[in-house]
């Protein structure tokens, strides 16, 4: 049996570079007070022995735990999971915070938390106390969640929120979902459509409700009615349906949805009522998951920058000592991507 290979420990790297443990340490935990100089013949030294810091050994000489926690809501991911309906809002967080934190020499953490359930502090103390994170990402509708974000806040712990301008403590990220929902609503005026519906997401999502303005101020501005166009769903396939039968007895020619499900529901029922997508009704989407780029036909959407924003929110929580109180909200903004689903208003309408 070949002998296993002895793995490189914090003493090798000050031996190849001269100094002393202390300093190796204080270079690795980012300290300050160390001669430019010296910083760099440490990390040519990691660099050249492929030394790998030891989170472990880092919680034990400081009072960092080189973590991260992103939350996410349980029941709605857990669903989707099951039903094979999942989008890759987590693949796409897992992709910015995990790189991000590599960067860095953090780790990120992912747990699935009920934001309606009444045990949500309980459960949430538990995974605190047992991970001690340096930081936690919060997303909708976690975001806005006033248990969650003054438990944070009384245990010390930073924290992100993803899709909330809220007050409170915390760093504010967004993704410019009303001036998304503008740019959405504005595409298919350009395209001649004058009924123009608008499927919502969830109340408890406050990102909602500013799509929601969007698409108003859009109508609003473009000197057109918004009377009788406004569904309400909660993000399911479901909800899409029922919300796309009322849109389309209302002679809505273009929809908005705020989210894929929900979108793609639009044209099944469309198709149903023997309409044509987008010959008779145009279609877009927000969210721009993988299975809208193979949908027939392609769907228009908003391309939501999921892995920008988390990657922005892990760097906050990491590098940034300030108040988050006292800094404007961050905003990286989606995109509209014109695909097939969208076309111009039918001529005899």
């Amino acid at each position: 049996m070949g002998r296993r290979r002895q793995s490189v420990t914090i003493k090798h790297v000050a031996a190849h570079a001269g100094v002393s443990l202390q300093t190796v340490s204080r270079v690795i935990n980012k300290e300050p007070n160390v001669r430019p100089e010296m910083m760099q013949r440490v990390q040519e030294s990691i660099a050249a022995l492929g030394y790998v810091p030891s989170i472990a050994a880092q919680r034990m000489g400081g009072s960092r735990s080189y973590l991260l926690l992103a939350l996410n809501d349980r029941d709605r991911t857990i669903a989707d999971w099951r039903k094979r309906e999942g989008s890759d809002w987590i693949d796409q967080m897992l992709l910015g915070g995990m790189l991000t934190c590599a960067q860095h020499g953090y780790r990120m953490i992912f747990e699935l938390v009920d934001t309606h359930s009444d045990h949500i502090e309980r459960e949430l103390s538990a995974a605190l106390a047992a991970l001690q994170p340096d930081g936690v990402i919060l997303t909708p509708p976690h975001s806005h969640n006033p248990m969650i974000t003054d438990l944070l806040e009384k245990a010390g712990i930073a924290f992100a929120r993803i899709g909330s301008l809220r007050d409170g403590g915390g760093f504010r990220l967004t993704m410019g979902d009303e001036v998304a929902a503008r740019d959405a609503t504005m595409h298919l005026v350009g395209l001649g459509h004058r009924r123009i519906g608008f499927i919502a997401g969830p109340t408890d999502y406050e990102l909602s409700h500013w799509r929601i303005e969007g698409w108003r101020w859009t109508m609003e501005t473009a000197g057109l009615s918004a009377d009788g166009l406004l569904a309400n769903g909660d993000f399911s396939y479901a909800s899409g349906i029922a919300a796309a039968k009322q849109l389309i007895e209302t002679g809505a020619t273009a929809i908005v949805a705020s989210n894929d499900q929900m979108a793609l529901a639009a044209i099944a029922e469309a198709r149903d009522c023997g309409m044509d997508v987008p010959r008779d009704l145009s279609v877009v989407s927000f969210d721009d998951t993988p299975v809208v780029r193979f949908h027939h036909p392609p769907l228009t959407a908003i391309a939501q920058p999921i892995a920008e924003v988390t990657a922005r929110a892990a760097e906050l929580l990491i590098t940034t000592a300030a108040d988050a109180r006292d800094r404007a909200p961050v905003e990286v903004p989606a995109r509209l991507v014109v695909r097939e689903s969208t076309a111009a208003v039918p001529t005899n309408l």
